[in-house]
């Protein structure tokens, strides 16, 4: 018999987080709580725990551009979150495999652990922000990665504007400015939208909450994002959702011990049972 059912997928290209709280693990967590299906493509290995990244192995070019081939030619993935992609040849190989493929792409731009420890190299950055932002219908920078890919400072909104215009110039769709790295006890989000009239700005702001317990805060957000998206909400509407997510999901894990350094959120607070569409 036929399958009549079938649930949205989605498709992870990130590393891997030893420690489970960020990197690949964090999106399987995010996917499953929010009701999608989760398929993975590993760039990198990394030695961590709540403390920090020990080191890190990037996973061979022809390997990383296997998985997503092997995934994407079965299972027909609708989104691809872009988490870690450590090296210049390991970008090449993502761009590669994708562009056989016409996929809605969320690109979260990981370049440097919360702890310092650089995680894509400055020539993969390049590529990142001359290949892969293009193919990106939304790019997720935190501050000092939206420093990095645009060298500007971002002390105001104006220069935040100019910044995002930047990207836009290199071919960005929409941005998603993540504000959590600035002071103050609201945390403020910036999307950004590129229309026929001009820059759409939406503003996304929430309550700072007191807790050590924020690894893998970004990934977290980008790939509920990727999963909202996937039910069939729009852009503003899956970003509007994945914040109130993901700051549920600090709430919820915010007084859990987990380790002695930056612990995890609680991914899996309340989750959804897997969504089920009409088989096509």
């Amino acid at each position: 018999m036929n399958p009549q059912k079938s649930y949205p997928i989605v498709l992870s290209i990130a590393g891997s987080d030893s420690s489970g709280g960020a990197g690949i693990q964090a999106d399987l967590k995010t996917f499953s709580a929010l009701g999608v299906y989760g398929a993975t493509a590993i760039t990198a290995i990394t030695a961590q725990n709540t403390l920090g990244v020990h080191s890190q192995c990037a996973i061979d070019a022809q390997m990383v551009y296997d998985q997503i081939v092997a995934v994407i030619d079965d299972l027909h993935p609708t989104f691809v979150k872009i988490g870690m992609l450590s090296n210049v040849d390991v970008v090449n190989a993502v761009v590669a495999a994708l562009s056989k493929y016409s996929l809605s792409i969320i690109l979260d731009p990981v370049m440097v652990s919360s702890s310092g420890h650089r995680l894509l190299s400055l020539e993969a950055q390049d590529v990142v922000k001359n290949k892969l932002i293009p193919m990106s219908v939304l790019v997720t920078p935190n501050i000092p990665e939206m420093m990095a890919l645009t060298n500007m400072t971002l002390a105001t909104n104006e220069e935040k504007e100019r910044a995002a215009q930047c990207l836009f110039d290199h071919g960005a769709m929409s941005i998603l400015l993540k504000g959590g790295h600035e002071d103050g006890d609201i945390k403020t989000d910036i999307l950004y939208t590129k229309t026929e009239q001009g820059i759409q700005v939406t503003h996304f702001d929430s309550t700072s909450i007191s807790t050590n317990n924020i690894h893998g805060t970004g990934c977290t957000l980008s790939s509920a994002i990727t999963a909202f998206m996937a039910r069939g909400y729009c852009m503003q509407e899956a970003v509007a959702k994945a914040k109130m997510y993901i700051t549920e999901a600090i709430m919820a894990g915010a007084d859990v011990k987990v380790g002695n350094g930056f612990g995890p959120v609680n991914h899996l607070f309340n989750p959804q049972k897997m969504i089920l569409n009409d088989f096509r």
